[in-house]
Formats: structure tokens, sequence, C-alpha cells
């Protein structure tokens, strides 16, 4: 169960993160991986740069999606996948932090922590839980700005269990106020131990920077203050507005049939009242007055974290958007990593990073630097984004950055619970799905141009929030660098 705010991250998320060595090993001999020879003759007649393989040509894997919408409302989503061996059932309700007010801010995740509490069926968390693990499977839930889903994933003969158990979780919790009470601890030690680690902190500090004091820009898990106050009302009142058919969508994924998912939803889920779909509070754009903060704290390193408002889900620039993310600040290729890491040795980890909402939107780039380096690095990041804005970007690089972008998407795509979780998302922000072959088919189609003016949309020299955390130069200085 987690608070996934959308732009909480830490430096060391970046592609070149979580790596003890440059290639991801505690040792040498972990790195680089590259192919060894033998010595002697052997050794002399093996090419040390091995010949490219052809490109393969060829369709995805198919895979059959279907929707029905259900009497009241529900809309019930299959990915069938023959070849799996797991079914991945997700819930999702269009509600997040952004329906919450200054008082409930962070209602929305301590609920998704409730309903593993027991339901009416299944009376304690532990009956929940071994409902699922009995079957060899796992359950979670997330929250974020606009959406929680609840899932859960199993083997595919285990789907109707897997279905039973969500229903159960939406339709029959029990909400005691004690449990209510006993969970406020945790939920607190969870928002303690972001404020805890610089790199999850500076992201929550740097929304505000972003969006000021907007739901947007609040935290998703609310705040100790906020979260001590809420009771068992706030979370039935919450339920009975939001967790409606009308609002919600059940995708199932995996080897299974869809006539056959569809009659277990209508049996687990018919009940659910239809209710109506829910609207977030439109977002203020512009720079909020406070755009620059600051929070010292001794640290070995500062983390900086530099945003700009940039685009909402379905603009149609977002793809052009994605490899310009791409060029900049993905991977150990892109030129935030070789400018910033490779060739000035400022940071372990930088990269960038697109969040989008359904109205707006933020890029943001991010490192863990020392103070020593601090200004210098950022500098480096404030010419590297002009730079994108001001040239073309190469044909080679161009091709490089589409290529890593249309490649990790598929890869993002091999197991069942990633289209149950992508497509249901979609489908109750976007109203429609966008198949995997013509999302990369519209990342493949970008070009040059298209980065500029994207870059040009975007990045505004001058108008970026930023927030660090860590032993940092003040304020004002940070914003003579960012000014240029």
């Amino acid at each position: 169960m987690s608070a996934t705010a959308s732009r909480s991250w830490s430096a060391s998320t970046c592609p070149a993160g979580r790596r003890s060595g440059r290639c991801g090993g505690t040792r040498a001999s972990d790195c680089a991986r590259a192919p060894r020879v033998g010595c002697g003759a052997l050794a002399a007649n093996v090419p040390l740069i091995p010949r490219p393989f052809a490109t393969f040509e060829g369709d995805s894997v198919a895979i059959e999606q279907k929707i029905t919408t259900l009497s009241n409302g529900l809309r019930v989503l299959t990915s069938t996948i023959p070849t799996a061996q797991s079914a991945a059932v997700a819930y999702f309700a269009g509600i997040g932090s952004r329906g919450e007010d200054p008082r409930t801010n962070g209602l929305s995740h301590y609920l998704e922590h409730m309903l593993f509490k027991g339901t009416t069926t299944r009376p304690t968390a532990q009956l929940i839980s071994q409902a699922i693990e009995g079957a060899g499977g796992n359950l979670n839930a997330y929250t974020t700005h606009e959406i929680t889903c609840y899932w859960n994933s199993v083997p595919f003969e285990a789907a109707g269990t897997g279905i039973a158990v969500v229903a159960d979780m939406i339709q029959h919790s029990l909400l005691s106020q004690e449990e209510i009470d006993r969970e406020r601890t945790v939920v607190q030690q969870e928002i303690r131990r972001g404020h805890d680690n610089p790199g999850q902190w500076v992201g929550e500090l740097l929304g505000k920077a972003t969006f000021g004091d907007q739901p947007v820009g609040w935290p998703v898990a609310g705040s100790i203050e906020t979260v001590e106050a809420l009771n068992r009302p706030d979370f039935a009142a919450h339920m009975d507005s939001y967790y409606t058919a009308s609002n919600s969508v059940f995708s199932v994924a995996g080897n299974v049939e869809h006539e056959q998912v569809v009659e277990l939803a209508q049996a687990a889920f018919g009940n659910l009242p239809q209710g109506q779909a829910s609207s977030v509070v439109g977002a203020k754009h512009g720079l909020p007055p406070e755009h620059v903060i600051v929070e010292q704290r001794e640290l070995e390193q500062t983390q900086i974290a530099l945003s700009m408002q940039a685009l909402p889900r379905r603009d149609p620039d977002r793809y052009a958007l994605e490899i310009l993310h791409t060029i900049l600040g993905r991977g150990m290729s892109s030129r935030l990593f070789e400018e910033v890491r490779e060739r000035r040795g400022l940071a372990y980890s930088v990269g960038s990073r697109v969040s989008r909402f359904q109205d707006i939107g933020s890029f943001t780039v991010s490192a863990g630097v020392t103070r020593a380096q601090q200004e210098e690095a950022l500098q480096v990041i404030v010419e590297q984004l002009h730079k994108i804005t001001d040239e073309p970007v190469a044909a080679d690089e161009l091709t490089r950055a589409i290529d890593y972008a249309a490649g990790s998407f598929r890869l993002s795509f091999e197991a069942p619970m990633s289209y149950g979780q992508r497509f249901g998302e979609q489908l109750l922000q976007d109203g429609q799905l966008e198949p995997v072959d013509e999302t990369v088919a519209k990342i493949r189609a970008v070009t040059a141009a298209d980065v500029q003016r994207v870059a040009k949309r975007v990045i505004a020299p001058g108008e970026y929030a930023i927030a660090v955390v860590g032993p940092s130069a003040t304020e004002d200085r940070l914003a003579q660098i960012l000014a240029g």
C-alpha cells in the first residue's frame, strides 16, 4: 500500500540510480557484463565488437482487449493473454488527493489502507491476505493525485478468487473506528518516513513549488495533522461519493476469457451503486509566488529538483515530450547524465521525469550533489535545458532516443499486471484505450522539429520551480542561477 504521488521520487530513481556500481552490481565483476573470451588463439578469433543482429520484422503478440459496461455503469475491461500463467485483477476508483480539501487531504490514501483491514465476509486483515496468498498470489494498492487502485495477481485458475476478494474489499469493508485509530499511526509513520528520505521529501516540496497551494500541489498522503483528524464518517462519505460504478473501472488481464470475467464481475459488483463520475477542481496555471523552496539539513548530499509546468495527459504533444525527456534525462546516454556525471563528475545520479495529470503536468530534473558542487550542477542543468530549446536535435541522437523510448515502452508490458494497470487507468481517465502498437507508432513519428517545438512550450527560461533538501545556497542565489 502506497501513496504514489506522481511527482515523488528520489534522484536515485533515475535510470542510472539504484546501483552500487555503475552497472548495478556490488562488485567490479558485476559491472559491464561484457562477453569475455579466453586466452590464446581462441581469443584472437573472437571480435571485440559483435556485429548487430538483423532487425526483426513482425507484429506484437496479439492481446485481445474487450470492454463491457454493466447495467450499473461499471466498465469491465479484459486483456486476454493466452500464454500467461497469471491473472492480474485491478479495481480503479476515479478519486485521489485532487478530490480532497485542506481538511481531508490524505483521506484517499488513508482509506486505501483501511480497505485491507477486514470485511463482513473476511473480518480481519489476515483473512483478506490469506485468500490471495493462499493461492500463491499477492495483493496491494496505490493512490495517486487522481485515482486509487486495488490489485491482486493470482494464478489464472484462481482469477475468481482474485475478483471476489477485491469486490468484497470495495463493497463490504468494516471501517471500524478501532482499526482506523490503529492504522492512523501506520499512515503517519509512512509520512514521517518520507520526510526522513531527502530524495522523496524534495519531491513533496517541489509539488508545492511547482503548483502552489492547490490539490495538485498537495502531498497524496496528507500531513500528520490532517491524518490525525480523520475518522469513520469521513471514510464512509468518501466511499459513498466516489466508490461508485460510474466512477470506476474493473480490469483483469492474463489468461482469462472476457465473457467469464464479465459474468463474475456482474455477480461481484452488480450491487455497486451507480453514482456518477467525479471531476477535479481545475488546476491553476503559472508559477506560484513561492517557487523556490530550500530546506536546510545537515546531510552528506544535497537533493535538488527543478521543475516546469508541462502538458496534461491527453495533449497531442505528449509523445514529443517523451522524446525530449529521453534525450535529456533517461538512461546513461542521456545529455544530463553525460554532462553532469560523466564529463564533470558533479553527481552520482541525475535524471528527468514527466508527470501528467488531467489538465496540467510537470517536467522535472533531479540530482543528488555535494554542497560544494550544487551551484555548478544547477548551472549545467539550466544550460542543457536552454540548449535543447535553441538547437535542433541531431538525427542520430533523435533516432537513439526514439528507439529507447519505443523499446522501453514495449518492455514495460512483460507482465499481465502491466496491461491490467496501464489500460485500466487509461480507460478510467481517458475514456478509451490506445493500443501498444499505436503508441509506439506515434513515438516513432516524432521529428526533431517536434522536440524543439515542445521544448519551447515547456522550457521557459526563468520559469522554473526548484526545491532543495540539504546543505544549500540561499533561495536568492538559486533564483539568480535559474534566471540565467
